[in-house]
């Protein structure tokens, strides 16, 4: 599949104001919506620390016009959603990292459960679902919980959960778990990650990037929320063997030049899931950049329409 984007235009769509949801247990999640109430539903999943504007709004838009009423959301203790309690400390993540047991605030399948009550709270019984990074891993979840709740999976730049694939790059850790006390700070630890986990082939402008990082901070950044969704990745269980039962069609999205999440965790996904179509893409990190949107959307729809096929 060919990473180069078309000339066309994009598609005008309707789009919602930011909204609230109370989903379970008294969490609240921040929300948006693009395109015809009406179409398919597609939930999109954010990863690590990301906010629901890291799923561009072009990319939105480009998905909408796809035929999807497109739902992005902020997961708890990121952005405008709820802040969760409990506390990490360095000594507990760094345990969980080396595999020894360790309790987290919360877990994978508690996150997939908000996504379910976001669902609820818009009337909606079933969505296709994709997820970025952990929010492939909530994706992945939430289609081997309630397969019949998601109509289709895009697990993009995502892992199964076992500890033998898909691990960091040495060179993350300590920049990742280094504190970041104001804006500027924010900005320029962020700008430091992204030229690590970045896509070589896709570079970002510095500028875009410090752009970005500023409107995370001012949409709100809590950094004992992210060492707690750290703690629900770091404490997942391995997925493979359920994986190796669903039935729901699965689209795999992968950059072999991914330091995140390495290509082998999207390998072990293909491998597990029966008839997943997989797309791996050279120079592609662990980022959405711009040209491969219609990258993105022309397979999550392609991947959609089977779905489709098998209801009608």
């Amino acid at each position: 599949m060919s990473p180069r984007r078309d000339n066309r235009q994009l598609p005008e769509v309707v789009i919602s104001d930011e909204l609230i949801a109370p989903v379970c247990s008294g969490v609240e999640l921040c929300y948006q919506t693009f395109g015809d109430p009406d179409a398919e539903p597609l939930l999109l999943v954010m990863g690590l620390g990301g906010p629901m504007t890291w799923w561009d709004t072009e990319l939105c838009v480009e998905l909408a016009g796809q035929g999807f009423h497109v739902i992005r959301y902020d997961n708890r203790d990121t952005g405008r959603s709820s802040r969760s309690s409990g506390r990490v400390t360095r000594p507990t993540l760094m345990r969980a990292f080396l595999g020894a047991p360790t309790r987290a605030p919360y877990s994978i399948s508690d996150l997939a459960a908000d996504a379910f009550g976001l669902l609820d709270h818009l009337g909606l019984s079933s969505a296709h679902v994709a997820g970025v990074s952990m929010g492939g891993m909530i994706a992945q979840t939430m289609a081997l919980e309630a397969p019949d709740r998601v109509r289709s999976l895009a697990s993009i730049m995502s892992s199964t959960g076992r500890r033998t694939v898909g691990r960091q790059h040495p060179s993350l850790l300590p920049t990742l778990l280094l504190a970041r006390k104001d804006r500027d700070s924010y900005v320029e630890g962020s700008l430091a990650v992204w030229r690590i986990i970045g896509s070589p082939r896709f570079p970002k402008d510095e500028d875009e990037l410090r752009a970005r990082g500023r409107e995370t901070w001012d949409r709100g950044v809590s950094r004992p929320g992210v060492l707690r969704q750290m703690m629900a990745v770091l404490t997942q269980p391995d997925r493979t063997r359920a994986l190796m039962s669903l039935a729901v069609p699965t689209l795999v999205m992968h950059g072999l030049a991914d330091k995140m999440v390495h290509v082998s965790g999207g390998r072990a996904t293909a491998a597990a899931v029966p008839g997943a179509r997989v797309v791996m893409i050279e120079g592609w990190g662990h980022d959405l950049p711009t040209p491969l949107f219609a990258t993105y959307a022309r397979a999550i729809r392609s991947n959609a329409d089977r779905a489709t096929a098998v209801v009608s």
